[in-house]
Order: structure tokens, then C-alpha cells, then sequence
């Protein structure tokens, strides 16, 4: 059984493109600054039960013909390796995969712009192996001053300064792999360029979230707050849109802060100037999608709590800061919802306290995790010397979808000896219990000959978008596993063993 949609994907992409060809028919030229995730916007698809993460790109092969792609990336991003979280990748190799998936679409990369350049040597091999690719690359470096004084920043010190980037297309999608991708810079430097030559040109921005034309506190609004805790971003009513038009359209701090800079720089430049609000600039159309607002709400509720998870265990391993932490306890207690809430927390919880008492062990050595399938079905499972809580419940999960009895086993004796005696006594591993990414290999040798397990495995499919929590940080081997099944996951903030490495 499957849940019913909260949104329709087809209704958004007719209005949505309608709304930026309207806005690109208002000049020569427009720049379209893409915030959030081009590819792959999980935060948008969990939030918005039947949002395709994908929906972005289909816009953009609808406007293959008008549009060309400028992609920002942070020259600070490349030297520090700054993490995509969801898919455990660095922003330049995200970038790069980016590139790929526009060429595999037919949509043309223009040019890829390394903002706040200082001749950082990872920067600049990135550059080069670009470059050696058949890619145009530009630097923008960091123009003093920026962004309060205007008087500098749209001189020849300032943007004029910045190499021009040749596009021929009247749509230009100005994106990046992350936040702080120099994104807004890039646009209002090409803008100056294309008035500096005497053609029309403008600026808008396409960012999904904080949804404008929502409630403030709408559980969906509150999610992207979640989302950006450690960014600090709060969501507010647009006071220049209140000012300007009596209505009230939500934004978020950095727009509305950066919005007086922004209108003198276009107005310097000699921009259109019609937008009156940051909310203006925006043309986003998400909530033309949306079907029912209770699914959805109910969605972004439980975004909120495996954001509360997700900061809490990244606190614990020295990745966050506590105030992340409270500002979504703040968000939480404003929703009315606790970390329990979140279905699947107190089976994991039980599964953990069963196992210690069965062997009569201390609960801090004993992991549970508890999974629900996409017929609201729970599955649990716990560690064991064999193998970790995620392997356990993922083998008791597909085994419930295969239908097959409790009692038969999935992995040879043979071969989970096999992995044993490689772990001990070949790699001097000091843990023989198997992770979820051995156990998915012993599976896959075990479906040559055994067809439960080939059975099972064809039931891995039927795990993504399912809901997983473990008593315990996953290890990395577990992690990784379940990222590639595409499982959302949480994790209480606690560690499954003393070892400071996972060994």
C-alpha cells in the first residue's frame, strides 16, 4: 500500500515555467539565480510527499532550447572539502557530477565561475582538471568591501574587474552545489557587464523554500528552518513586500537583510527596478504543486525531528555546535512534537532493551534500529556477533517483503565465517560482526545459490523512501549501505562501542 501524494508535480512544472518565461520576456537577458538542489532535493521530496527530487532538471530540459547553466562553486568549499551530507561526496566532485548529469540531459554548461578566488592550490587544480576537460572556468576573487560599498563594487575595481562570461541564451540558470556558492555575486557581475555593453538584462531567484505564499509557522516553512539551523537562518515576514503591497509573504533573514544592497547595486547598474521586495525578485511557484495540506504537514513535521536527530549526532562527533541543536528543540516545541514522535524511534529503542536482556548484557554494548515500510509495517532488528542492528533489520525487512519465514536463513554459515575469518585474521579487524555493506555483499554470494535470498534481495528495491532509526550512530560501513539503499535515517547520539575509530 502505498501513501497518497501531497503533491503533483505536473500542475507545479506548468506553472512554474510559465512563470519564469513571463519574467525572461521582460528583458534581453535573464539571470536566474537557482538556490536549493538542482539534482536531487531530498529535503523538498520528504517535506512534499510525491515531490519528484528531480523536478528541477525537468524544468530545466523543458528550457534546454532558451537556457545555458553557469555553475558557482566557493574556492574556500574546494580547499577545505566542504561535505554534501546526503550523498557523502565533496562539493567539487558534486559539481563535477552536476556538469555530467546537465551534458547527460543536453542542457549547455556555459562556464563554471570559482567565486572568492585566492589562489588556493586545490582551487586552482580544480581549475586545471576542468579546463583540460574542454570546460571554460573563470575566478571571480573577492572584491573589497563587498557588499556595503556599492560606490566600489559596481566600478571597474569592483565587477568591472571580473571577466566577462560570454552567453548566448536569453535564460541564464546561474547555480552551485551548495549554499554560499557565490551565486547572487555572479549574477549582479554579469548583469553590470551586459548594462556596461548597452543590452537589457535582469535578475530573479528561484529559491523553493521558505514557501512566500505559506503561513509563517506552516509546518513546511518551519522544516526549512530546521534544514538551516546551523546556518542560523530564520524565517520572517517580508517587511519591504509588507510595506510595498499590505500583504504579508514570508522570506528568510539573509534575503530580506541583503535586499537595500541588492536594489542600490541593480540601481547603480541601471537595472529594472519594478521588484519592490526580495519577495519580488522571487518566482517561485511550489505551492501551485501542493494537493493536501495535511500530508504535507504532517511531512514537515517529521522533517523537523530527523533534522533535531541529525544535529544532536553531529554534535556528538564534533560536526555541529549545541545552539543547532536547540534552535530545532525551540522549532520542535513550537510544533508541539517530541523526538518520539518520529514512529520508528521507540521500537528501535525496545529492540536495544530486549537484546540486553536476553544476554543479560549492559545496554550501552547492545545497538537496536527500527524500520518502517511503505505499508506502515515496523521491522526491527539488533546487533549480535554476527552481524550490526542495520544489517539485522534489513535482512528482517526484506525477508517480511519476500515473504519468507523467520526461520530461514539468508547467509551460508560458510560464508559469514568467510568474512569472519577475513576481518580477524587476514585485516587484523578487532570486531567480526558484519556491517550493512559486508552484509549486503554475503547476501548477493548467497542468491547464486539459494533463491530466499534472491528473493530477498529483489525486496531492496522496495526500501527506499522507508524510515529507519538506530539506538546508535551508524558505523561507516553501515552509513554508507544505507545511503545507497536510500533510506531517510536517524540515529540516537550515541556511539556503538568505546573505540574512538571504527575498527
Amino acid at each position: 500500500m502505498s501513501r497518497p501524494p501531497g503533491f503533483d508535480n505536473e500542475r507545479y512544472l506548468r506553472e512554474q515555467t510559465a512563470c519564469i518565461l513571463e519574467r525572461a520576456r521582460a528583458a534581453d537577458k535573464l539571470f536566474l539565480e537557482f538556490g536549493g538542489k538542482l539534482l536531487f532535493d531530498f529535503h523538498a521530496a520528504r517535506v512534499l510527499p510525491g515531490y519528484d527530487p528531480n523536478v528541477k532538471m525537468r524544468l530545466l530540459h523543458q528550457l534546454k532550447d532558451q537556457a545555458e547553466v553557469v555553475l558557482c562553486i566557493h574556492a574556500g568549499d574546494i580547499e577545505r572539502r566542504k561535505m554534501r551530507a546526503d550523498f557523502g561526496i565533496a562539493y567539487d566532485t558534486d559539481a563535477m557530477k552536476l556538469i555530467d548529469d546537465l551534458h547527460d540531459r543536453d542542457i549547455a554548461v556555459t562556464a563554471v565561475v570559482i567565486t572568492r578566488y585566492d589562489r588556493q592550490p586545490a582551487a586552482d587544480q580544480f581549475r586545471r582538471k576542468l579546463e583540460r576537460r574542454g570546460l571554460r572556468v573563470f575566478t571571480h576573487e573577492t572584491i573589497r568591501g563587498y557588499p556595503a560599498d556599492v560606490d566600489r563594487i559596481v566600478s571597474d575595481a569592483g565587477y568591472g574587474a571580473t571577466p566577462p562570461i560570454p552567453t548566448t541564451r536569453p535564460l541564464v540558470v546561474v547555480t552551485g552545489p551548495g549554499p554560499g556558492s557565490g551565486k547572487l555575486a555572479t549574477c549582479l557581475a554579469m548583469l553590470y557587464h551586459e548594462h556596461r555593453a548597452g543590452r537589457t538584462a535582469a535578475y530573479a531567484k528561484f529559491e523553493t523554500f521558505p514557501v512566500w505564499n505559506l503561513p509563517l509557522k506552516h509546518p513546511v516553512n518551519v522544516a526549512y528552518e530546521a534544514a538551516t539551523a546551523d546556518l542560523r537562518d530564520v524565517n520572517l515576514i517580508d517587511p519591504f513586500h509588507l510595506d510595498a503591497y499590505g500583504a504579508a509573504a514570508v522570506n528568510y533573514n539573509r534575503d530580506i537583510d541583503a535586499f537595500p544592497v541588492v536594489r542600490s547595486i541593480l540601481r547603480r547598474i541601471g537595472a529594472d527596478l519594478s521588484c519592490r521586495s526580495p519577495t519580488d525578485m522571487g518566482v517561485n511557484r511550489i505551492s501551485a504543486g501542493l494537493l493536501d495540506d495535511g500530508i504535507v504537514r504532517e511531512a514537515a513535521r517529521q522533517e523537523v525531528l530527523r533534522r533535531y536527530f541529525r544535529y544532536a549526532c553531529e554534535y556528538a562527533l564534533g560536526l555541529a555546535d549545541l545552539d543547532a541543536v536547540h534552535r530545532v528543540e525551540k522549532l520542535m516545541q513550537e510544533l508541539g512534537i517530541r523526538p518520539d514522535d518520529r514512529r520508528v524511534v521507540l521500537p528501535a529503542r525496545q529492540a536495544a532493551l530486549d537484546g540486553a536482556a536476553r544476554q543479560k548484557g549492559h545496554l550501552g554494548i547492545y545497538c537496536g534500529a527500527a524500520l518502517e515500510l511503505r505499508d506502515g509495517s515496523l521491522v526491527t532488528g539488533k546487533n549480535s556477533p554476527l552481524m550490526h542492528a542495520a544489517s539485522s533489520v534489513v535482512l528482517n525487512a526484506v525477508k517480511q517483503l519476500a515473504g519468507i519465514p523467520d526461520r530461514i536463513h539468508l547467509l551460508p554459515p560458510a560464508v559469514t565465517r568467510s568474512i569472519g575469518t577475513l576481518k580477524r585474521d587476514i585485516l587484523g579487524r578487532r570486531h567480526e560482526s558484519m556491517s550493512l555493506d559486508e552484509t549486503l555483499v554475503a547476501l548477493c554470494i548467497s542468491a547464486t545459490a539459494n533463491p530466499s535470498a534472491q528473493a530477498a534481495m529483489e525486496g531492496l528495491k522496495e526500501l527506499a523512501g522507508t524510515e529507519l532509526h538506530s539506538t546508535h550512530i551508524p558505523a561507516a560501513g553501515d552509513e554508507a549501505g544505507l545511503k545507497r539503499l536510500g533510506i531517510h535515517v536517524t540515529s540516537d547520539p550515541l556511539f556503538p562501542s568505546r573505540d574512538l575509530v571504527d575498527a
